[in-house]
């Protein structure tokens, strides 16, 4: 289904919700507006809030705090963005120069820095303990599974096992808290809690598999980012483990070599290595059965129209092109 026939079930929530980031963004220092404005104008699917959304709504939450929380999860994601390209020193993000580019990396961090502490304001002022213990422990781990990523950067023998404690900590993390928010706030049981954590995770598993496929199978265009980034930053993500474990000798030492330099001047050799190992489809195979595992997770939900958008949004999330 696509993306916006999901969106469109709780569209009034999504427009509240940008409405109120706009809001609760603004600061007396400029440059802090001037970059947070560009960020947002840049759009994205916003996933992550629509995750919390639905999951209120399935959880059939009657309040507005799933507003707040929606708001305060984008936040903590644009912070993570704004950081993770200074770092990548990534050029491009959805299809726009990077806000490092623009403005230098000490005001992206330093952004980063003021965005991440709104998300905290926001999510203390509701004084839910429950909410609070989901996000602090969540961003603990996300932090870890940047440095993690790190760790593995250039590293060629990043193993499978490897390469997933940092997509569970850096992408499964955030989509798993964004799940639980909705059962969170109504005070749901805890079969339903668990649930949706289960199914959050699964989520962002199978998104970032889809991401780490596309990222050497589609343009730039449609990802908005430079094909073969994630090579060129030297990371070893599961299209280029699974290749080396399939590959020629020599077909392995290009891919490590390339690895370890973080130079994309092979690319050209490498992208026909993963076509001709079955890199992408063995990695959009284990984002399905991530999806599968995540929708099992919903028959713990009563049924709504709900429900059925987040069994969507599974479908979505692997059959995405960009």
């Amino acid at each position: 289904m696509p993306l916006d026939s999901i969106r469109s079930l709780v569209l009034a929530d999504l427009e509240a919700t940008d409405k109120f980031l706009t809001t609760e963004l603004q600061s007396p220092i400029p440059l802090i507006n001037q970059l947070i404005e560009y960020v947002l104008a840049a759009g994205g699917k916003r996933i992550r809030p629509l995750l919390v959304l639905l999951s209120a709504r399935a959880a059939d939450h009657q309040g507005k705090q799933h507003i707040t929380l929606a708001s305060a999860i984008e936040l903590i994601h644009t912070a993570t963005l704004l950081h993770d390209d200074v770092v990548d020193n990534s050029s491009l993000r959805r299809g726009n120069p990077t806000a490092h580019t623009i403005w230098g990396n000490e005001a992206s961090v330093l952004v980063g820095d003021f965005i991440y502490s709104r998300a905290f304001q926001l999510i203390v002022k509701l004084q839910n303990l429950k909410v609070m213990n989901i996000f602090a422990d969540a961003t603990n781990l996300i932090a870890e599974g940047e440095v993690l990523q790190l760790v593995n950067c250039h590293d060629p023998d990043t193993t499978e096992n490897a390469y997933f404690a940092v997509i569970e900590r850096k992408t499964g993390k955030l989509f798993e808290v964004g799940a639980q928010l909705g059962p969170a706030v109504a005070q749901s049981s805890s079969t339903q809690l668990d649930a949706m954590q289960a199914y959050g995770m699964n989520l962002g598993i199978a998104y970032q598999l889809i991401d780490d496929a596309l990222d050497y199978n589609a343009s730039v265009e449609q990802m908005g980012k430079n094909v073969g980034n994630d090579l060129a930053e030297g990371k070893p993500t599961l299209p280029l483990i699974y290749a080396m474990k399939k590959g020629t000798p020599a077909e392995i030492a290009l891919i490590r070599k390339s690895i370890e330099t973080g130079s994309s001047e092979e690319l050209d050799s490498i992208l026909q290595i993963i076509e001709s190992t079955g890199a992408i489809t063995y990695t959009a195979n284990a984002a399905k059965q991530h999806a599968k595992k995540a929708n099992s997770s919903l028959a713990h939900m009563p049924e709504s129209p709900y429900r059925n958008a987040l069994y969507d949004l599974a479908e979505f999330v692997v059959e995405r092109s960009y």
